[in-house]
């Protein structure tokens, strides 16, 4: 399979490996994008995380909350920054939050097919076609999510103007001011550090076993670790397992407003929760991040991969 410079921008983009090592990566396995991560990781050329979400498509996440149990995120896309600025796409992108936040819809096509809050003689796919046609710019409502508490509240956090949008949903018996504001602390923390998981509890047994295949590879890949006992490497392997899970999992990061530096995020939830009268946990959360997994227009660097692939 031919190798295009596009090829190779994409897995630099997904990994952070080095333009000649994508290359090669993409070589190694005929173009088998997911293969060639693979390749870069086990040859510790590439970061234990994809880079799948490249950060590209220009609008906005907004979040709306209802009542303090109900709320949704959503994310509309547009095709330049200037046009994510404009207030007339600000208000439509609110409006799509309401709309979400009051639809029973299960996925995109029937939240699109359904009618208009503002106007219940169109469809939201109509109200869409519209804002195209008044800003002048291809639009598109990419994805929402609605998360309704079942036992306690709900809360929201916007960060970057629009950037990123969370909801964090909160269980507890006690729903004040005190513990709305520990789950803004929470939701800002989301927003910063972008965790993957509440707790240990909610990674998968194969999610482990892929990781530690992909660690004994980057370490057999080591001339000098590959040399140390089985115990060793394996000790060496739970070893970063650990530390890649403390990272992933929400409880076990270092909060970030933690005045010794030291202090996780389940140990906040606990002074918390003494602080209130009743156990404070963190259910789930959903975090939007603008642009997440969208590429951009290809621009003069496919022609700077082009030039040093050919030379």
């Amino acid at each position: 399979m031919a190798i295009t410079a596009a090829m190779v921008k994409e897995l630099r983009e997904m990994t952070g490996a080095g333009m000649m090592d994508c290359k090669k990566a993409l070589n190694e396995t005929n173009g088998n994008m997911d293969e060639a991560v693979e390749f870069l990781r086990k040859n510790g050329q590439a970061k234990a995380e994809k880079k799948a979400s490249r950060i590209a498509a220009e609008g906005l996440c907004t979040v709306v909350v209802k009542d303090d149990t109900t709320a949704a995120v959503v994310e509309v896309n547009s095709e330049t920054d200037f046009v994510a600025k404009n207030e007339t796409f600000q208000s439509f992108v609110k409006a799509v939050a309401v709309q979400a936040v009051n639809s029973d819809a299960k996925d995109m096509d029937a939240f699109m097919a359904e009618a208009w809050n503002e106007d219940a003689s169109k469809t939201v796919n109509d109200a869409l076609v519209e804002k195209v046609a008044v800003i002048g710019e291809n639009l598109k409502i990419r994805r929402f999510e609605k998360v309704v508490a079942e036992h306690g509240c709900v809360v929201s956090y916007v960060h970057g103007g629009g950037r990123i949008g969370v909801i964090v949903d909160a269980d507890t018996d006690v729903v004040n001011d005190a513990v709305k504001e520990a789950m803004v602390n929470i939701a800002m923390q989301i927003a910063a550090l972008n965790p993957k998981y509440v707790s240990r509890d909610e990674v998968s047994a194969d999610y482990i076993a892929h990781e530690k295949e992909i660690l004994l590879a980057q370490i057999m890949n080591d001339p000098k670790e590959s040399q140390k006992p089985e115990k060793v490497i394996n000790g060496m392997i739970e070893g970063r397992i650990s530390k890649e899970l403390k990272e992933v999992c929400l409880v076990d990061q270092v909060y970030v407003k933690a005045e010794d530096g030291k202090q996780t995020v389940a140990k906040y939830l606990d002074e918390v929760s003494k602080a209130v009268g009743c156990t404070v946990k963190v259910k789930r959360f959903v975090r939007f991040e603008t642009g997440e997994g969208l590429e951009k227009k290809q621009e003069d660097f496919a022609a700077e991969v082009a030039a040093q692939m050919n030379a």
